[in-house]
């Protein structure tokens, strides 16, 4: 099959597709991790350095795009990134396995505080220093999405208090669940419009309430209200990512405010778009652990035109990638998104 003309800037094609918009072609960018072992030995630049190295994780991004040929880049590699900042005690791992909290600061919603250096700390302070790099240094910051990374208060509530203590509240204590979202809620939106100010295009908010923890009618009552004030207050294109099977709470998710919605393959991909139609772009659910560790790059090519088939806006792995997954059986996403014939034109 042979690839189709492409007239839009990477930037361009992916932002659109993130509104529902035209596009040339279907765009490939993920908002989770895409880093490899072989990107890393192509630019120099290794975990866990490249955690809190600014420059070191500006090369590392940038290899998305450079390297692989998506149309955007996330320069936010691990979900520890705000716990650094609240004092959860790290350990940012190697280049074969991600950072991990090792205690929690917070016993109580009470006990919640946001620093007043909370960006000046560590992590904070170097992803936002990274994406003004691209932005500002790279000649094409301005020809390939930024995208930004924040986590919402779910997962900082699983990172502060402890998940097993989050979520014996829901049933036992929920005014507890409903005080640490309270205590939380304003951190993405502080940290969003910090990365927005200095240069990202896109935001990724990572709030873990994922069908392995917890039903549906959890998402609704608890969260679903507060993502809609989220949204309203980060002011940029956001999308929302959980991870396991989502299908039972996806009409609610559409109704967040959300611009997108980044999927597991635990959902099938048909399944997804028949619940929300065109109110919220979809991305995602092409299979990490089976198809893009262990299998080849005409498995990753199966999977690809399966999302596409279904009216996917955007390509994506499910889930941020095992690091020793091969760059071929990245790039074989783009291959796809090449050649799929796309409605629109110039």
């Amino acid at each position: 099959m042979s690839e189709v003309e492409e007239w839009m800037t990477p930037k361009r094609r992916f932002l659109s597709a993130l509104f529902g918009g035209r596009v040339d072609r279907i765009p490939v960018g993920s908002v989770t991790s895409v880093a490899t072992v072989e990107q890393m030995e192509a630019t120099g630049a290794f975990f866990p350095e490249a955690h809190t190295d600014p420059k070191k994780m500006a090369k590392l991004s940038a290899a998305a795009h450079t390297i692989l040929g998506y149309d955007a880049f996330l320069p936010y590699f691990s979900v520890w990134v705000e716990g650094d900042g609240l004092g959860t005690e790290v350990d940012w791992g190697d280049k074969f396995k991600m950072p991990n909290g090792k205690k929690h600061p917070f016993k109580d919603p009470e006990d919640v505080a946001i620093p007043d250096d909370f960006l000046e700390r560590t992590a904070p302070a170097a992803l936002l220093e990274c994406i003004r790099i691209l932005r500002e240094e790279w000649e094409y910051g301005d020809r390939v999405a930024i995208i930004g990374k924040v986590m919402g208060p779910w997962t900082l509530s699983y990172h502060t208090a402890g998940i097993t203590n989050f979520l014996r509240s829901i049933i036992l204590k929920p005014d507890r669940v409903h005080d640490y979202l309270e205590a939380l809620k304003e951190l993405p939106v502080m940290f969003a419009k910090a990365q927005v100010e200095i240069g990202a295009d896109v935001m990724m908010l990572a709030d873990h309430a994922t069908g392995d923890l917890v039903s549906g009618k959890t998402y609704r009552d608890f969260l679903l209200p507060v993502h809609q004030e989220i949204t309203k207050k980060i002011g940029c294109p956001v999308v929302l990512h959980i991870c396991g099977d989502t299908l039972d709470r996806l009409d609610y998710i559409a109704q967040a405010g959300f611009d997108c919605f980044h999927i597991d393959s635990k959902v099938d991909a048909f399944d997804a778009k028949k619940v929300t139609g065109k109110r919220i772009s979809l991305m995602g659910n092409i299979n990490n652990p089976n198809t893009l560790f262990y299998g080849t790059p005409e498995d990753v090519k199966k999977e690809s035109l399966y999302a596409a088939k279904a009216g996917f806006e955007i390509l994506a792995p499910e889930c941020a990638i095992p690091t020793r997954v091969l760059d071929a059986n990245l790039k074989a996403i783009v291959e796809i998104a090449k050649t799929f014939p796309v409605d629109g034109g110039p």
